[in-house]
């Protein structure tokens, strides 16, 4: 085993752990539950505001209110 200087192990234990807490604070942020669904909530209100998603959307809503009044009608 090579003679290293304590003061050179000291600072390289130092760095590593520093690097394990910046990997665990970074770990516990991508896994927060809070995030997660603020992210997925942001990719579907972005999703839902193309415009070929919200004219499909109005095609939707429009032909199931359609589908209602005649369902009402015929009672």
């Amino acid at each position: 085993m090579a003679d290293r200087d304590p003061d050179t192990i000291k600072q390289e234990i130092d760095q590593a752990r520093e690097q394990l807490a910046s990997t665990v604070d970074s770990l516990a942020e991508r896994a927060n539950p809070r995030r997660i669904a603020d992210d997925a909530k942001a990719r579907a209100i972005a999703f839902v505001k193309k415009p070929a998603v919200a004219v499909s959307l109005a095609g939707i809503a429009a032909l199931a209110a359609v589908l209602v009044v005649r369902r009402v009608r015929n009672r």
